[in-house]
């Protein structure tokens, strides 16, 4: 029964909410050898969407629903003169001439008149790169790439002028996902690489996705211990603003353990104010519960050079990694004009955005 259960996982039919979509594992450079397929790396949420006659579901990565978040997607994929039919994208909302991230989270809001009023003022729209199920071809997943393209471009054509669809664009030479990556500054989260010759491995991290990495120079604002114990866990990080304070940005807790005992020594000789006299860190989030909400505030006198991937309302959004500690350089040349660096998007976003 377990083999049977297995196999049934890669068989996905319209209404297999329970698919799992393909993921990618991140690589430092894109692959130089034939038979890869590169996508841009879009800045929103992953989702499969499913229709089987008026139903139409929305799935997060996670296995989340996210129909309820985004009525006009639903609304929209009715509308397509396909059934059934399991797709593969990523859902953005645009905010004059970017994508925003920020207005994706937006939407995660329990109050179902604010969802449809954010609706109505920023559309989101689905950006299509893959295609699992569709009439008359349930196990349009087995079969090779090169096969799945064709068929979701004429998916795609069959639904156009759809305003809520849009169809990813793709590359099989190198050197133009090379200058998407090198170009595209912040308008793209990265670049996808596909095996032209594989189908679709539900679950499994088939592809490969390098992200465009940047650096910034910041002061050491505060750090937190680790969870019992009286080692250093992570450290929080600060930018100084327009009006000369220090807004926290970040943290980083990629820290050695060799490295622990003499950092939390040096750390703690600098606790005391002012710490972030602007925006100061807050409580975890609650994905990251485990996280201790109490920190140390420090005299601003480190500054630590740090590779990030993404920056949403002037913070990084993730983790970021340690480079160097930069003794060279005063903290009060550590401004937030470094992470405006950013090329202002290019023909990828432009053609995302008009549709």
């Amino acid at each position: 029964m377990k083999a049977r259960r297995k196999a049934e996982k890669h068989e996905p039919a319209s209404g297999s909410h329970s698919l799992a979509p393909m993921e990618a594992h991140l690589v430092a450079a894109l692959p130089d050898e034939p038979g890869w397929q590169f996508e841009p790396k879009w800045d929103g949420f992953r989702c499969l969407a499913f229709r089987s006659g008026a139903e139409v579901d929305l799935r997060a990565k996670s296995g989340k629903p996210l129909a309820r978040y985004f009525p006009e997607i639903v609304a929209g994929l009715r509308d397509v003169p396909l059934d059934p039919f399991a797709l593969d994208g990523e859902l953005a909302i645009s905010q004059g001439d970017v994508l925003s991230f920020d207005a994706l989270q937006m939407r995660l809001h329990p109050a179902e008149s604010r969802i449809r009023k954010l609706a109505h003022e920023t559309p989101a729209f689905l950006i299509l790169f893959d295609v699992l199920v569709l009439a008359g071809r349930p196990n349009l997943a087995n079969s090779p790439l090169t096969e799945r393209r064709l068929a979701l471009e004429k998916a795609y054509a069959a639904a156009a002028g759809n305003p809520y669809l849009r169809l990813s664009p793709y590359t099989r030479k190198r050197t133009e996902a090379q200058h998407w990556l090198d170009k595209a500054g912040g308008a793209i989260d990265g670049v996808v690489a596909k095996r032209i010759g594989e189908p679709y491995r539900p679950g499994e991290r088939a592809m490969l996705k390098v992200k465009r990495m940047r650096t910034a120079d910041c002061v050491v604002g505060g750090f937190r211990y680790e969870r019992d114990s009286e080692l250093v866990g992570s450290l929080l990080l600060g930018l100084y603003n327009d009006a000369g304070k220090l807004d926290h940005v970040g943290f980083t807790s990629a820290i050695a353990d060799r490295d622990k005992p003499a950092l939390t020594e040096k750390l703690e000789k600098l606790i005391g104010p002012p710490g972030f006299d602007g925006n100061a860190p807050g409580a975890p989030s609650r994905w990251s519960m485990e996280r201790s909400t109490e920190w140390q505030p420090l005299r601003p006198k480190l500054v630590v050079e740090v590779r990030y991937d993404h920056v949403t309302g002037n913070r990084f959004r993730h983790g970021t990694s340690i480079v160097r500690w930069r003794p060279d350089k005063a903290p009060g040349q550590c401004g937030m004009e470094q992470l405006g660096r950013e090329a202002r998007p290019g023909k990828l976003i432009a053609q995302m955005i008009r549709g």
